[in-house]
């Protein structure tokens, strides 16, 4: 075993004989054997006489086709098969297409005669993708890589219109979720007419966004589209597929009222589906938000920001950080756009029905709404914003009083970096929000203060969190406004102090 694996040596080519022999002696020979074939094929399969090549390629096709052949087999193989693939692939990269120009027609044809067969060769297909496309600057020439992806998009109708097939008649979820994930690897670099200029998009939103097995995959495949990079095409197509997903996300959801007190009752896909559709509207509203809110209705936009704003109230950071980047890119925009002379210009009507845009980053265009109605269409929005990022805002670098694991007030030397740069996030997006309508900033933190007092959000967290967003807005306002807040807080604080008994509250406080 190590003599073979020692690829210092001359290559043993009767050892590899006895190798290859032990695939045929059971489970746990065979692992090794396929382990010691994987490394042979990406290191020394130039030096092989073509007959061994020839023979090693028929053998593992061979193998793949005998294990993949019967549903029970393949489920039950599951592991062992995953690996074939992986040792096809490699000699897929090195003999494809010029010593096997063969291999996508047969594939093809192949997939069609079992589904099981069809299933596993959906596998083949997605990892050679991923190979191709995703891995390939490391393990292959720039050459090389630029031949295999001509080739992939060359021959890729044939692959599409299998894809295509199968999703139409298939009725066996794994093939189709299956076949799914494969096209999920397509999607970045297939031509664009296979995705705007076919039924692909309807299928995705009408057919598999509703189904518990298919909606996490198909989520993740709107993403991918939505993050193309189309230059001013396909407009219409953008719109069409994000009215049909909020749509469909509408049927599934609700209007998720409850995610953040129901979180922890979800089981592990409802979880991923959640996560999943934050990413999926961060990533096309960062992109499309023009587009959406000059052709798509004012109730979808709205709807798909309402969404967003349910879950980022779940107590889950690391999502909490992917809607906050989308809220720092909004209220950034719509501060900007105060400033810019060419979205001043009144234009009459709040038009969400009609006209075109380019994305997120896109000015000057005579469609555009102007930026005070831009302002009161997400003046809603923004107000929830505000109750969500002072809610749950992080602790700045500066604070030292924070409350232990045993409910003690305690002082903390931490620099946490993670957290300072939420903090840092969190501030800016405040700051932006203040500058927006700083009347509304300032009915809010007296409010949640006045809660603070009657006891009804009375916490030592709670406060906390109030009293740092409240710290990190300083200078956001008038200097008159600023004043009137800060003697009010203030006031409110020191009454807070004398109403709450004991050391550790009246240390919160203070």
């Amino acid at each position: 075993m190590d003599s073979i694996l020692d690829f210092n040596r001359e290559f043993d080519v009767s050892l590899f004989d006895r190798v290859v022999d032990a695939l045929y002696t059971g489970k746990g020979a065979d692992f090794i054997a396929l382990q010691i074939l994987e490394k042979l094929i990406q290191t020394k399969w130039k030096i092989l006489p073509i007959e061994q090549r020839t023979g090693i390629k028929n053998f593992i096709v061979e193998v793949i086709l005998h294990t993949a052949s019967t549903e029970e087999s393949l489920r039950q193989n599951k592991v062992y098969l995953n690996k074939l693939n992986l040792i096809l692939v490699q000699v897929l990269k090195q003999e494809w297409p010029q010593n096997w120009p063969t291999f996508i027609p047969e594939i093809v044809q192949t997939s069609r005669t079992n589904l099981s067969l069809c299933e596993n060769n959906m596998a083949i297909l997605k990892l050679l993708s991923e190979e191709v496309f995703d891995f390939s600057a490391e393990q292959m020439t720039q050459a090389k890589t630029k031949n295999l992806k001509s080739q992939m998009c060359g021959e890729f109708s044939s692959i599409y219109n299998l894809c295509t097939e199968i999703l139409q008649k298939a009725v066996q979820p794994t093939l189709i979720l299956t076949t799914l994930e494969t096209l999920l690897r397509f999607l970045s670099w297939i031509p664009f007419g296979y995705v705007f200029e076919t039924d692909l998009i309807s299928n995705l939103c009408t057919r598999f966004l509703q189904p518990p097995v298919t909606r996490n995959v198909t989520i993740k495949c709107l993403t991918e589209i939505g993050g193309l990079d189309c230059g001013n095409d396909f407009k219409e197509q953008f719109v069409n597929m994000f009215t049909m997903a909020i749509a469909g996300l509408r049927e599934i959801l609700g209007d998720l009222s409850k995610v953040d007190e129901e979180w922890d009752e979800y089981d592990n896909d409802q979880q991923e589906f959640v996560q999943n559709v934050a990413m999926f509207l961060t990533s096309f509203l960062a992109t499309h938000l023009r587009l959406v809110e000059s052709s798509a209705t004012r109730e979808t936009v709205i709807q798909a920001h309402q969404y967003l704003l349910r879950i980022s109230q779940v107590d889950e950071r690391e999502m909490f950080k992917v809607c906050l980047e989308y809220w720092n890119i909004l209220v950034k925009g719509l501060y900007e756009d105060g400033r810019t002379p060419q979205f001043n210009a009144p234009t009459g009507l709040l038009n969400l029905g009609g006209g075109a845009s380019a994305g997120s980053n896109a000015s000057g265009n005579s469609s555009s709404m102007s930026a005070e109605l831009r302002r009161q269409m997400y003046a809603g929005v923004l107000t929830g914003v505000r109750y969500v990022m002072i809610s749950c805002m992080a602790r700045p670098e500066e604070v030292l009083i924070v409350e232990n694991d045993e409910g003690e007030i305690v002082r903390e030397f931490i620099k946490d970096t993670d957290t300072i740069t939420l903090y840092k996030t969190q501030r800016e997006c405040l700051i932006y929000l203040t500058h927006l309508d700083s009347k509304d900033m300032e009915n809010i933190m007296v409010e949640k203060l006045g809660r603070q007092m009657n006891g009804s959000e009375w916490s030592w967290a709670n406060l906390n969190k109030l009293c740092w967003a409240i710290g990190s807005i300083s200078g956001a306002m008038g200097e008159d406004q600023e004043r009137r807040v800060l003697v009010i807080i203030i006031k409110d604080l020191l009454s807070l102090c004398e109403l709450k008994r004991g050391k550790d509250n009246k240390a919160v406080v203070a």
